[in-house]
């Protein structure tokens, strides 16, 4: 053999022998980091994340990536099937501090016993209310919650081009029941009931918005309304169309609900100093919506708001029987006020 076929030989051997040594130290490198984070995550603060009904591995390990818990997904489903933890991960709310490891977050998600607070949120309540309710529960104060309702502090869609307002969260804190672990933070609070309000405006519900040519926060605003002046599942969106029907004819909505929110209390009769209130959210000195939502509302409500019920109506009234009645001239909402003793 040549001696130049030798030196050939010879130098392909070196490249074969370097790109084996390269690989081999990359194997190592990635091995020791995703070891690294099986035995301890890498987050600056503790997480809280609520694990699906039904959720399985796949979508578990998922969301703690996309909570940017984890950095090697396939590692965790790994190690969860090796630990027999499939089939097993019980739903609700868990807690991951920055000194678990996959194993850690494998036994917290099999726990079926958790140390969680439950909370209700109803449909209809201010953020007053909420604020309350948490600090009746023990999670924070109300004083807490509310240093943490700045819309900059979260990026979700519908908080963009938000007017500038008292409360300007009102109405995006969606009524559920949550289930928290004691220690989380006001602001994961608040995060969480946004995430919830994000899961429910739907990519329709933006398309529709457009489509009447409304924006979010009017949607909303005009959702927590009817939240507030009915309960009945059949008049909410009779009762949207008789606002839009007001709007439309440059008349005030002349909402209760809008100066109770105002006064801060559910007061049954209103007295006329009350509907002379000078605030953007009195709907009986201004026309059109107020400056915006007075409440949470539930979904069904949103649903009254994009898809309002065609009526002639313009008016409205509680009868003594509980329901609502509909007058389409002032004529006939006068006859009905006398026929309820009104």
């Amino acid at each position: 053999m040549a001696l130049t076929e030798k030196r050939s030989h010879f130098g392909i051997w070196k490249m074969f022998q370097t790109a084996i040594f390269v690989a081999f130290l990359a194997i190592v490198v990635v091995g020791v980091t995703v070891v690294r984070d099986i035995k301890n995550v890498d987050i600056a603060e503790s997480v809280t994340v609520d694990i699906p009904e039904g959720a399985g591995s796949s979508v578990v390990a998922d969301l703690l990536y996309e909570n940017g818990i984890i950095k090697y997904p396939t590692a965790f489903k790994l190690v969860s099937r090796l630990g027999n933890y499939d089939g097993n991960y019980m739903p609700g709310v868990i807690t991951i501090h920055t000194d678990m490891g996959y194993s850690d977050i494998l036994n917290t998600l099999v726990v079926s016993e958790r140390n969680t607070v439950k909370v209700v949120i109803p449909e209809g309540y201010t953020i007053k209310q909420i604020a309350e309710t948490l600090n009746t529960a023990g999670l924070c104060t109300a004083d807490e919650f509310y240093a943490v309702l700045d819309p900059s502090l979260y990026d979700y869609r519908f908080l963009d081009g938000l007017p500038e307002r008292e409360n300007r969260l009102e109405g995006y804190l969606f009524p559920a029941t949550y289930e928290f672990v004691p220690g989380t933070s006001a602001q994961d609070i608040a995060d969480t009931m946004l995430k919830s309000f994000d899961a429910v405006f739907t990519d329709e519900y933006y398309a529709r918005a457009k489509e009447v040519n409304v924006t979010v926060d009017e949607v909303i605003t005009m959702a927590s309304i009817v939240e507030r002046e009915t309960n009945a599942e059949g008049e909410r969106a009779k009762v949207a169309g008789v606002f839009y029907n007001r709007i439309n004819s440059n008349m005030p909505l002349q909402s209760c609900a809008t100066v109770q929110y105002i006064l801060g209390e559910n007061k049954p009769v209103l007295s006329e100093a009350d509907t002379q209130i000078n605030s953007p959210y009195n709907t009986y000195k201004n026309t059109g919506l107020p400056v915006g939502p007075i409440a949470s509302p539930g979904e069904a409500c949103i649903k009254a708001a994009l898809y309002p019920e065609k009526t002639n109506a313009l008016y409205f009234l509680l009868g003594t029987d509980g329901e609502h009645i509909f007058s389409e001239t002032y004529e006939e909402h006068l006859k009905a006020m006398e026929a309820n003793g009104l």
